[in-house]
């Protein structure tokens, strides 16, 4: 009898300890009613600054996609806006080393104008036509239809700056 009251104290104990625990953490966590908590107050500053494209001195709208190879062109740009020199290829699209190695999912792809992929994990490639290969996507300009992405891309190489700004 004296074990099984002794196991139920030790259970008790746990319980109201955890319980307390539990108590003081939450109680911990906002001193304020409706303040954001630390990880939403730094999401809440980090999405201040938006990534921007500019295709020569043309600023691009761009949908980019949320995935890993996105972030880390992100945190590229972090210290410094990022200069890509793009070269014409095949003439459907602008190609350019990025500098280093980005996390890559490549997946067979058709792409249209306006698409930005990565392409061998260090390359970007803008399209102003279309070509079938595997890609990892980063993104689609929305702002220009084919024959805008056609006129800003088919005239030479061009320099594509991505960069942190302010959003809008």
């Amino acid at each position: 009898g004296k074990e099984i009251k002794l196991m139920k104290n030790r259970g008790l104990a746990a319980y109201v300890l955890i319980t307390a625990m539990t108590v003081f953490l939450l109680g911990c966590g906002n001193s304020k009613t409706g303040a954001a908590s630390g990880t939403e107050a730094a999401a809440e500053e980090e999405a201040v600054k938006t990534l921007q494209m500019k295709i020569a001195d043309t600023v691009v709208e761009v949908a980019w996609d949320d995935n890993e190879s996105v972030e880390a062109l992100r945190k590229l740009c972090e210290e410094e806006p990022l200069t890509i020199e793009m070269s014409m290829y095949g003439g459907f699209e602008q190609v350019g080393s990025i500098g280093s190695n980005l996390p890559r999912n490549d997946v067979e792809t058709t792409t249209s104008a306006g698409d930005i992929v990565l392409y061998s994990g260090n390359k970007m490639v803008v399209f102003y036509g279309s070509n079938s290969w595997a890609y990892t996507r980063l993104g689609h300009i929305t702002d220009q239809d084919e024959a805008g992405m056609t006129q800003l891309l088919s005239n030479g190489d061009v320099t594509i700056t991505v960069s942190l700004e302010d959003a809008k």
